[in-house]
């Protein structure tokens, strides 16, 4: 079973309240995107090479991506080829089944975690995108799973990191474990996996500093805290996420590219998709990237860090009323 599916719902009434849940969490990314859509079809008869090179424009501005784009673009000449009198109606369904494949596979993908002993996550991002209150969610969602979970404050840079870490542990009543500002935080990270081991824990989950991602000397402190945990515990960190903020747009883009090409970033998370209208972006760092996305955030609850399910977003995305 992989690390994330204890958070998988079961239930229909479950997957329902998801579904309502990520349709409000798009309502503006919808309305950018079918909006433009529309006023671009008006008067059109069926879709041919104008019409997609319109398109084209149409989904770049709604943050798609330009490469991502293309890959759609492509998948809709081919339906186009096919049946040249395609009608506008009709190319929402394609694009739906063309959005699905770029990004089903990514999104199901498992991670490769130890059956059983301890778990460790690493949760990287700049600072801002919501990684610190992700990193409170996923251990308090964990801990409601009966659970041994703890939280390990190796954001060493700011203060606010440290206490708002804290506060979350405290809530959740789990483990926590943290230095004085400043401190060397693979030293933090060295220290939190030597005392979850030797307390037996589930889950391991490390916060790390969230400085400007063009900078060296970030990574390099990456790659010094995964070798720190790699020789006290092979295999270790089992997860790398990458908390992004998706109201940013091609920023999140550009930091998914610098974090990528950094550190072995294994899954993303996405927060901050509700109230915004480029959620797009969300379809184009999956794609682009090769990465399955693990959760969105859609609003301020334990319950909005939603498990990412890719029918659910694409159904959401081009759901018309």
């Amino acid at each position: 079973m992989g690390l994330f599916d204890l958070f998988k719902k079961k239930k229909e009434s479950e997957r329902a309240e998801d579904e309502q849940r990520m349709d409000r969490g798009l309502d503006k990314t919808r309305e950018n995107l079918l909006g433009r859509m529309a006023r671009m079809l008006v008067g059109k008869s069926k879709v041919d090479a104008d019409v997609l090179d319109e398109l084209e424009s149409v989904l770049i501005e709604a943050d798609l991506g330009v490469e991502t784009t293309v890959r759609v673009i492509r998948k809709l000449e081919e339906n186009v080829a096919r049946d040249p009198y395609l009608k506008p109606s009709e190319l929402e369904g394609h694009m739906r089944k063309a959005v699905l494949e770029l990004m089903e596979p990514k999104s199901e993908e498992p991670n490769t975690v130890p059956p059983t002993g301890l778990k460790v996550i690493l949760v990287v991002g700049v600072n801002g995108v919501g990684k610190t209150t992700t990193i409170g969610k996923l251990g308090l969602r964990f801990q409601q799973q009966g659970l041994k979970v703890m939280l390990a404050a190796a954001d060493t840079f700011r203060a606010a990191a440290i206490d708002q870490l804290k506060v979350w542990a405290d809530r959740s009543g789990v483990d926590f474990v943290a230095q004085s500002m400043g401190s060397d935080p693979a030293a933090v990270a060295h220290e939190a996996l030597q005392r979850a081991l030797s307390s037996e824990s589930d889950v391991l989950l490390i916060d790390t500093a969230g400085r400007l991602h063009n900078k060296v000397n970030l990574m390099q402190e990456l790659s010094k805290i995964r070798r720190v945990l790699e020789k006290l515990l092979p295999g270790a960190p089992h997860e790398v996420l990458l908390v992004l903020d998706a109201s940013t747009g091609q920023n999140a883009l550009e930091q998914a590219r610098q974090f990528t090409a950094a550190t072995q970033v294994t899954g993303l998370v996405l927060t901050k998709l509700d109230g915004t209208a480029k959620g797009g972006v969300v379809v184009a760092i999956a794609s682009e990237f090769q990465l399955p996305v693990r959760f969105v955030g859609l609003g301020e609850g334990i319950e909005d860090l939603q498990v990412f399910d890719a029918q659910i977003f694409v159904n959401s995305l081009f759901k018309t009323v």
